[in-house]
């Protein structure tokens, strides 16, 4: 049973009534982010309830040593760390010298709570009463600035009911933290300074190992029904604490408020000695602004987002709600301003996975950047890899690679590999492929190709060498293979030649030698510089062409279909509608052992070779091969549903499908996968926009135009989305009867719909098209 408490809403997330056993659920779901930091939804005050403290600084992280019970060479010295940064939105409350918590209240009355995603606040609001029976009315209003995003806001409204009362806040800072998610239980972080100045508090404090150093700040004000309060705050200062003390007389019926304003100064935008000096210029700043207008500012730049990348979906309120969930908190997590950090997996909304860049963001962010944004925000992640690129030589050479090939990591913070299951360090190697499709995608959407030259270039040529280096010729089969590796289906560990990793690595050979040729042709002062840098030789070449040329695919005659690797028909072929669902996901009730021997696939994999690749395959081998693969797949992978949404839209399967978009669309407003508290699936989220665009849109690149295929799931009226295709704004609604297109801007833009060719010009005459 799949939690639905969230109510359908088309802009909003909304809970209501107070539940203690949903709060780490909630604290998650409410997450705020502003691409530079982020947080859980933690309250302000103190509660002693179950709750998973987070607050999170963008490319802050500690390396913390890989915890094994048996050592293998190879293995990476540490499993990196997203860490639990130091707590500035803490608000203690005592009414009448009674501490809310909402933990120990008699009653809690009209919790709500609301995530406003078209406006990017959220606000939570509850009536209780205290041991000491003072009955108060609560409203808080939090956001964290697009505009400031090193600063955040919080106004905290308490209004008497009951009985004159006694108000104090105690508005505080906090780096006496500890991480959820910890190997040792080392302390992260070393606090080296606490000072107080007015209403303004600084902790200096700095991570271990890594020596990121930040100012922790917050500055608070004080209005009595709406009145300035001008009391100057007492102080109270510990090792890892700074407090201040307001403390107000108030009427029955009155309401006190504190405005309280927060976030980091850090290292790596400022020199360590200037960061309580960084912080009050932020603190100077935002405070002029005030909250409100602050508020008016969040909302404008939050319309200016939604104005590109929004998905309207007419007729089906939860799909509207889950698609603009995907999509907020996308851009919550990153909004492509620094090419120093990248895409974890569970952004700002809490530590698993460590916080840390994998092969998702390549296979599965990219698109929805690339056609969302300008250019220039899919580019900075193709540079971060760039950036990464002698460090994945390291990686390689530390599995006994030479020459140069490079294996970018699973997992990682700086280009270092930090994962700690040997499995997934040592044999998921098709990581390597994706960061190779990202810049064949990139330069396909943008038409941008000086990437490849300036950088690209360089990463594929490491990538080349790896595949070269790790592919092995069998005799016995007169080919070249690929043994010992873990596929996307990471429920088969150690196998030998899986379809997806082979073709990968077939694929990245050719693509290099293709890109080597056309640099060559084009830009031979960067050829030139890049033969150099890398000692390549013709010789080295067509050894790489000979591995590409003869490598081996398993394929099954009698079924027509290629094997996701050597010997899965041996395997006990049960569909998984034949699994008792009290044995579901069998990733959390059965031994490794079985699910190793099972055929049952944790996501997308011979499949995924499918949609990379699906122009090389005619639609009945992807009917044949979706038909085969699909019954075992468990999709316990948050990456699995969307894929085959988007083939199930291909084969005009519509109900199939939808039902694949819903699950990717409301995964974690659903809780499909009963682990919603520990955080979100932010790198999957990209997939659900790419289920709408690629999937019942039908949008392809074919012959260097953009194409469509569009179809509407029956429960929907309409659906509409927009795409920046090489800076021409293309909107596209499709109805139950009709797809229409408006192209933005001056210039005509040719596409494809349905296999016919169509000229659009800008700001004529929409184009319809009956369906």
């Amino acid at each position: 049973m799949n939690q639905d408490y969230i109510k359908p809403d088309n802009w909003s997330i909304i809970e209501e009534g107070f539940e203690k056993e949903r709060v780490k659920s909630s604290e998650s779901l409410f997450s705020l982010g502003n691409g530079a930091m982020g947080q859980r939804a933690n309250f302000e005050e103190k509660y002693t309830g179950a709750t998973f403290q987070g607050s999170y600084i963008g490319g802050v992280y500690y390396p913390d040593k890989t915890k094994v019970g048996w050592w293998k060479n190879g293995y990476p010295e540490y499993f990196a760390k997203v860490l639990n940064a130091p707590n500035w939105i803490g608000i203690n409350v005592l009414v009448n010298g009674e501490t809310l918590d909402l933990n120990t209240c008699k009653n809690v009355a009209d919790f709500r709570r609301e995530l406003n995603m078209q406006e990017g606040w959220y606000t939570r609001s509850f009536k209780a009463t205290l041991p000491n029976d003072t009955l108060i009315e609560v409203k808080i209003t939090r956001f964290l600035s697009l505009d400031h995003d090193e600063a955040g806001a919080i106004k905290y409204q308490i209004k008497a009911i009951n009985q004159d009362s006694v108000l104090a806040f105690h508005p505080y800072l906090d780096s006496g933290i500890t991480n959820e998610d910890t190997n040792w239980d080392d302390q992260f972080w070393n606090t080296t300074g606490v000072t107080a100045d007015g209403s303004q508090a600084f902790i200096e404090a700095h991570t271990m190992k890594t020596n990121f150093a930040t100012c922790t700040f917050m500055e608070s004000r004080l209005y009595h029904n709406n009145e300035v309060v001008l009391e100057k705050p007492l102080e109270a200062l510990s090792e890892t604490t700074a407090v201040h003390q307001y403390k107000k007389n108030i009427k029955k019926g009155d309401t006190l408020t504190l405005v309280k304003f927060g976030g980091y100064t850090v290292s790596t935008n400022h020199k360590p000695k200037e960061l309580i000096s960084a912080a009050k210029k932020v603190l100077q700043k935002v405070t002029e602004i005030g909250f409100e207008s602050l508020l008016e500012l969040q909302k404008k730049s939050w319309a200016k987002i939604w104005e590109m990348s929004d998905i309207t979906i007419e007729g089906d309120v939860k799909a509207q709600q889950g698609i603009r969930f995907n999509i907020f908190h996308l851009n919550q997590t990153y909004l492509g301003k620094d090419s120093r950090l990248n895409i974890g997996p569970k952004g700002f909304t809490g530590e698993k996975y460590g916080g840390s860049t994998y092969w998702d963001t390549e296979a599965y962010c990219i698109p929805f950047y690339m056609a969302t944004k300008n250019k220039k925000v899919a580019r900075n992640l193709l540079t971060y890899r760039y950036n990464h690129l002698e460090k994945a030589i390291e990686n390689a050479k530390k599995l006994g690679f030479v020459n140069g090939a490079a294996l970018y990591p699973m997992v990682t913070m700086n280009g270092e590999e930090c994962h700690n299951e040997w499995e997934i360090t040592f044999e998921e190697i098709h990581r390597n492929g994706a960061i190779a499709f990202a810049i064949y995608n990139y330069y396909r959407f943008t038409s941008d190709y000086t990437y490849i030259p300036e950088m690209g270039l360089e990463v594929l040529i490491g990538i080349a060498r790896f595949w070269h280096q790790r592919a092995t010729f069998s005799t016995q089969k007169n080919k070249y293979v690929i043994l010992g590796v873990t596929g996307p289906n990471e429920y088969e560990n150690n196998v030998n030649n899986n379809f997806y990793t082979n073709y990968i690595a077939k694929w990245c050979i050719n693509y290099t030698l293709q890109e080597l040729q056309k640099v060559k042709d084009g830009y031979p002062d960067d050829y030139h510089r890049i033969i150099g840098v890398t000692k390549l030789s013709e010789k080295e070449t067509e050894a790489w062409a000979k591995v590409a040329k003869k490598m081996y695919f398993p394929f099954d005659e009698k079924l027509g279909i290629y094997l996701q690797q050597d010997g899965f028909l041996d395997k006990e072929l049960i569909p998984v509608k034949e699994l008792n669902q009290k044995e579901r996901p069998i990733n959390q009730k059965w031994s490794w052992d079985r699910i190793l021997r099972s055929p049952y696939i944790k996501q997308a994999d011979t499949l995924q070779g499918f949609y990379f690749f699906e122009d090389h395959f005619t639609t009945e081998e992807l009917e044949k091969h979706f038909d085969f693969y699909e019954p075992f797949t468990v999709h316990e992978s948050s990456l699995s549903p969307c894929v085959h949404s988007i083939q199930a839209a291909k084969l005009n399967r519509m109900d199939q499908a939808y039902a694949f978009y819903l699950r990717t669309s409301r995964l974690d407003l659903d809780d499909y996968n009963k682990e919603v508290k520990e955080g979100l699936h932010i790198t999957s989220m990209a997939g659900t926009w790419m289920s709408i665009v690629e999937g019942f849109g039908g949008m392809r690149i074919l012959d260097d135009k953009l194409s469509f295929s569009p179809r509407i799931p029956k429960q929907w009226k309409s659906y509409s989305f927009k795409v920046n295709f090489r800076n021409r704004i293309l909107k596209v609604k499709v109805t139950e009867n009709e797809t229409t297109f408006d192209l933005e801007g001056t210039d005509e833009m040719s596409i494809r719909v349905n296999g016919k060719r169509v000229v659009l010009t800008a700001g004529q005459k929409t184009y319809s098209l009956v369906n």
